[in-house]
């Protein structure tokens, strides 16, 4: 009789499921046995996604391709996914973006876009499906912060404070998760190889210049092993969790200092 993988009988949704990260955390679920429903905009990428994966692994893997940053975006989600006669077990919250620069001369679409995908969207619909995982004393959400989370971020002043809001939240809801049988885990990753790079244009910073890029494939590896572990935040690379928790004890006008150097063009 074939050993049982533990996500059987799960379904995991995974959104920024079309690139990078996204796809590599998809991968972690499948090969652990999770059904899939994967989001993101570009539906032919998140079509090939599915169909690697469900070929590879030997699960269902849906889709539904739409822009999560647009208000009513996550019940539209929700709505497509119970069409389709699915129930979710595990919400990875992946999808978000970053601009470099500085907030003066900024677009306000492109802030305030960065403050509906990266927070808005990711407590709308965890807060869909949290009520059904604690019933069910199962499942859980892995929510996708970063490093940039542990202190502000001048020159890229909304998505440091984006992804804070995602860290605070996420280790309020493990607590409150305790003893429930629900998993919360907020990944943090520092330097990437990805995508999001280029979109945010952290390519041309100093930061980009010092040390190596995790690959995406290594970040997701991690993120998805503290989410089985229930470990509250999971700060990828050594060196990046040596600065992280460094931040609390430096003196907040050195730490802006070095941040802003940081994100200064290259």
């Amino acid at each position: 009789m074939a050993r049982k993988r533990k996500g059987e009988g799960q379904t995991a949704l995974v959104t920024g499921a079309s690139a990078g990260i996204g796809i590599d955390l998809a991968e972690c679920f499948a090969r652990d046995g999770y059904d899939l429903v994967l989001a993101a905009r570009s539906e032919s990428a998140l079509n090939e996604v599915a169909a690697r994966l469900a070929e590879k692994h030997k699960v269902k893997a849906a889709t539904v391709a739409l822009d999560l940053g647009a208000h009513g975006a996550g019940h539209k989600l929700a709505d497509a996914i119970k069409a389709k006669g699915v129930e979710i077990d595990v919400v990875v919250n992946n999808a978000g973006f970053g601009i470099a620069g500085a907030f003066d001369g900024s677009q306000e679409e492109g802030q305030l876009g960065m403050v509906d995908l990266n927070v808005r969207a990711l407590v709308e619909l965890t807060h869909i499906y949290w009520p059904r995982m604690l019933k069910n004393k199962r499942g859980g959400v892995l929510n996708v912060a970063s490093t940039a989370a542990f202190q502000p971020g001048p020159l890229m002043a909304v998505y440091y404070a984006s992804k804070a809001f995602v860290l605070s939240f996420s280790e309020a809801l493990w607590k409150e998760a305790e003893g429930a049988g629900v998993h919360v885990s907020c990944l943090c990753p520092g330097p990437t190889v990805s995508k999001f790079r280029e979109r945010a244009g952290t390519g041309k910073t100093k930061l980009s210049r010092v040390g190596t890029p995790m690959s995406s494939q290594s970040v997701a590896r991690m993120g998805y092993r503290a989410f089985q572990k229930n470990r509250r935040v999971i700060v990828t690379g050594a060196r990046n969790k040596m600065l992280a928790g460094l931040a609390p004890f430096l003196p907040r006008k050195m730490l802006l200092s070095t941040v802003h150097n940081l994100q200064s063009p290259a």
